[in-house]
């Protein structure tokens, strides 16, 4: 694939992404009605969904910026850890195979746009088919 085309689709899929994790993280630090139902059924306290809800708006912005890499892998893993522990809650909590599989389902979307950052993130040098041999003096 084009380094264009690629970039165009690393940028594509991680804003829809993000902004999915935005609009979660807003709703569960809003503690909307919903959210406050699962929170019981899973056997978390409330208070939770802030924390959860803080961490997706800041880890959605964080995927979003392109300046600090480190803070990037960051979100990346703590979206890792979110949606492994939302697939063993709903594990725990008996729930259908459904809603125990649809974190995995985000978690391999999220992989996806990780790799392609990869991909785009690399330098040029390093993606060129043809890099200049070293020369022994």
């Amino acid at each position: 694939m084009k380094p264009q085309r690629t970039t165009a689709l690393y940028w594509t899929l991680t804003l829809i992404f993000a902004a999915f994790m935005l609009l979660a993280g807003i709703a569960e630090f809003l503690q909307n009605q919903e959210g406050q139902e699962i929170m019981r059924h899973l056997g978390y306290p409330l208070h939770v969904m802030r924390v959860i809800g803080l961490g997706k708006i800041l880890g959605a912005l964080a995927m979003l910026q392109t300046r600090f890499r480190t803070l990037k892998e960051w979100a990346y893993a703590g979206f890792t850890f979110n949606l492994l522990g939302a697939c063993a809650a709903r594990y725990a909590a008996h729930d259908g195979i459904v809603l125990i599989v649809s974190p995995l389902l985000f978690l391999a979307f999220m992989a996806f746009t990780y790799a392609l950052w990869k991909k785009v993130a690399r330098p040029a040098a390093e993606r060129s088919p043809t890099l200049p041999l070293a020369v022994a003096a």
